[in-house]
């Protein structure tokens, strides 16, 4: 019973990780990108203004640092539950 509720948790704390990471993904690329590209339009960066960016480039960026966070994280993870490959 005891290896269920490990189970249970390995797989709870990898669904919180997905979610907060979808969440993050999806605030930075349609929130900042769309529909807060007009109150970000008086920002400038790199010659344009911050909406336009994150259009982009700032939602790859985010989006490419979320795909590094999640792999160290559930690293961290498989190891803590003893299911690491190594």
């Amino acid at each position: 019973m005891a290896d269920n509720s490990s189970n249970d948790a390995y797989w709870s704390a990898n669904l919180r990780i997905i979610v907060i990471s979808l969440i993050i993904w999806a605030i930075v690329s349609f929130g900042f990108g769309i529909l807060l590209r007009p109150m970000l339009s008086g920002i400038a960066v790199g010659g344009t203004d911050l909406g336009f960016w994150f259009a982009q480039q700032g939602s790859i960026i985010v989006f490419l640092i979320l795909i590094f966070n999640y792999a160290f994280r559930m690293n961290k993870l498989d190891r803590e539950h003893g299911v690491d490959e190594e």
